[in-house]
């Protein structure tokens, strides 16, 4: 029981240490509430340094899908992300980038896929590109291709 008491006061030691060395710190997170630098999260630096494209998976989903593929058992945004995929394991950049699904990220377009390319470079201004997903693969890959590092 000695212990525990120790470890609570331990425990609110750090916190009212963390509130006075953090009142004056303000995060360049949102609404720059203060960063608790007591907690710490390790990070690591992704083999995917020169972008990362998120394939919206609800694009196709959601209405009558005009873009299915020919294989019925995939979405067309499956389609557009496997494609990209290989296309980049061919031409050696796979590591460099990485294509990953994603949920609805809310711009649902009438006609196409979103797709979201994050480069390093980019500085937070990712632009939200409205593809579709036969007849935009080539210029898609030549985008994405053209921010490699």
């Amino acid at each position: 029981m000695k212990k525990l008491i120790e470890r609570i006061k331990r425990f609110f030691q750090r916190i009212i240490k963390s509130f006075a060395s953090n009142s004056q710190q303000t995060s360049p997170l949102i609404n720059s509430r203060p960063l608790d630098t007591s907690i710490s999260i390790p990070s690591v630096s992704p083999r995917w340094e020169s972008g990362l494209v998120l394939v919206c998976s609800q694009c196709a989903n959601e209405r009558s899908n005009s873009f299915r593929p020919a294989n019925k058992s995939s979405t067309a945004s499956e389609d557009l992300e496997n494609w990209l995929k290989s296309r980049l394991k061919f031409e050696g950049l796979w590591g460099e980038f990485r294509v990953v699904n994603t949920s609805c990220l809310g711009v649902c377009p009438k006609s196409g896929i979103t797709v979201v390319f994050v480069s390093n470079g980019s500085g937070g201004n990712s632009p939200c590109l409205i593809v579709n997903p036969q007849s935009d693969r080539e210029l898609l890959y030549s985008y994405i291709k053209q921010n490699k590092k």
